[in-house]
């Protein structure tokens, strides 16, 4: 395949023709398979924290709870995730920056390819809420989309097959 072809092919993903080629009737939604769980399974434990005085380190939200479970935290891992990152330093010198990570079984569950269409979509809809919401509170915010998938995966401790990164956001103070 040449350039132009291979562009063209990239650019047929961008649009919403997968509806054109697709039998939404074959979906796991539409044959009665049950959903896959709408979040990660969390320690029972009593290892969900409260926002409120927050450690440094790696954080996972629940949205059923609208909770924060601490993950883990391990030496430089700020210095980790600017490498990870392609070198941008400003990833880990910011007060919070958020990693959205996708199960897309939950999404081809539903939209069977289509998913791969909406899922960027969705996470710039959830991205550009931060900017909003960074905004509100006098701070800045600054979108990410070049890493390193493999590093960046590994290093949150996601297998990189079922769950993996699609997109990144810094969030902290704005300068001058």
């Amino acid at each position: 395949m040449d350039a132009d072809e291979l562009t063209s092919l990239h650019r047929e993903f961008l649009k919403d023709s997968v509806r054109l080629r697709f039998d939404f009737s074959t979906t796991a939604q539409s044959r009665g398979i049950p959903p896959p769980a709408l979040q990660k399974a969390c320690p029972a434990d009593g290892t969900v924290r409260s926002v409120e005085g927050l450690e440094a380190g790696i954080w996972r939200y629940l949205p059923l709870e609208h909770r924060l479970l601490f993950e883990f935290s391990e030496p430089g891992l700020g210095a980790r995730i600017s490498a990870a990152c392609l070198g941008q330093r400003f990833v880990a010198q910011g007060a919070a920056t958020f990693f959205w990570s996708v199960l897309p079984a939950r999404m081809e569950w539903r939209y069977g390819p289509a998913a791969h269409r909406v899922l960027p979509l969705d996470a710039g809809h959830v991205c550009q809420n931060s900017y909003l919401a960074a905004e509100a509170i006098g701070a800045g915010a600054c979108a990410v989309g070049a890493y390193d998938q493999q590093a960046l995966d590994a290093l949150l401790r996601l297998d990189g097959a079922e769950e993996f990164v699609l997109y990144l956001a810094s969030v902290g103070k704005k300068d001058g």
